[in-house]
């Protein structure tokens, strides 16, 4: 994946993320250093407990470093149009049961499906880019294909909360 599309408010949640999680290496840097002062290391639960912290740790701090490079910081300010596309909400309904679903199309690193807004890499938001109000859009799932119908299409701006 060369381009990670990202909100300017996700991004700054990113970053508050990251920094909170280096802001926590010291404590695990302490807590091993007083594990290792209690002796034996093969018995030790208490260094390895810490030295797994900090294996976990310095992975998240590496997968998102690795992927700030490849963010592209959208403002959602600025987005607009007819067709569906990354930042629209999109609200559809399934031509066969009816139900109705609305969507805000998101980086996957903002996304969350509880809030209502889902990865534009999800098979739903990919079968949806580009259509219009009115079209209909094929989503291949586990359990088949699904039709939904766009009903709408805004751009609300925003969706994500901004960092404190």
């Amino acid at each position: 994946m060369s381009s990670i599309p990202i909100s300017v408010e996700g991004f700054e949640r990113v970053k508050q993320y990251l920094e909170e999680l280096e802001a926590q290496r010291p404590e695990v840097i302490q807590a091993i250093k007083e594990a290792r002062e209690e002796g034996d290391l093969k018995e030790n639960a208490g260094y390895d407990a810490a030295r797994e912290r900090q294996g976990m740790l310095e992975a998240k701090i590496s997968y998102i470093k690795s992927r700030i490079p490849d963010f592209n910081v959208i403002d959602l300010n600025t987005m607009d149009g007819e067709k569906v596309c990354y930042g629209a909400t999109v609200r559809i309904e399934n031509i066969e049961s009816g139900e109705m679903k609305e969507y805000t199309l998101l980086g996957p690193d903002e996304t969350d499906y509880v809030s209502g807004s889902i990865s534009v890499f999800s098979p739903v938001a990919r079968a949806l880019l580009g259509k219009e109000a009115g079209d209909e859009a094929v989503v291949n799932a586990p359990k088949g294909k699904i039709e939904y119908e766009i009903i709408s299409i805004e751009f609300k701006g925003p969706q994500v909360p901004p960092a404190d």
